[in-house]
């Protein structure tokens, strides 16, 4: 069975809903999935102006050193002008014993995100993500063709060849629509029948 991690940070919860989704999908595999968020480093103020609300709906991860105990990562987080913001950064920025050590080498990586607009910079703050789970020597598993919920242009909808996305709207009001959802969930079966082979 594959160990897979679910990381994530969300400012105002859609990215928690898509990670939800995300491990849905490794579960319905039949693997392992814990669901962690990496905390917030805005000062309170800034959280505040901004209506940031707080995210008590998984676990702070322990520390960086944790990501070597699965067998794929799953990273979301939403963009912050066309990359991914700096809390999740900040996190991913403490990796650097691990990519000496190759501790993260030939684990599956895959990648999340949200923006307010259609072309609100998803593909670059995917590729934000994914570049650093390749620097880390990460296998990486985008949302393939596949799953093909992700083409058409009747209804509004995120998704990408290069990973799970949803769009919010400016005011935050719009959630992940179950296409959306949908999508998460084919990644993170895509992430965890992957690592299972992998670890084979």
């Amino acid at each position: 069975m594959a160990r897979i991690l679910v990381l994530y940070y969300s400012s105002y919860g859609h990215i928690a809903r898509m990670a939800d989704a995300v491990a849905a999908g490794v579960r319905q595999a039949g693997h392992h999935c814990d669901v962690r968020r990496v905390p917030e480093t805005a000062p309170a103020e800034v959280a505040a102006a901004a209506g940031f609300v707080a995210d008590e709906s998984h676990p702070l991860i322990g520390g960086i050193e944790a990501l070597a105990d699965y067998d794929g990562i799953v990273v979301g987080a939403p963009t912050r002008f066309g990359r991914m913001p700096s809390q999740m950064a900040a996190f991913w920025d403490q990796a650097g014993g691990l990519w000496f050590t190759d501790a993260l080498v030939g684990k599956v990586g895959a990648a999340f995100t949200s923006s307010a607009a259609q072309h609100g910079g998803q593909e670059t703050t995917l590729f934000s993500i994914l570049t650093n789970l390749l620097h880390l020597g990460c296998t990486l598993v985008g949302l393939d063709y596949g799953f093909k919920g992700q083409n058409g242009v009747d209804v509004v909808m995120g998704n990408s060849p290069y990973g799970a996305s949803t769009i919010s709207n400016n005011d935050g009001s719009r959630w992940p629509s179950e296409v959306e959802l949908d999508g998460a969930r084919y990644l993170g079966r895509r992430v965890a029948l992957t690592a299972s082979k992998l670890h084979d």
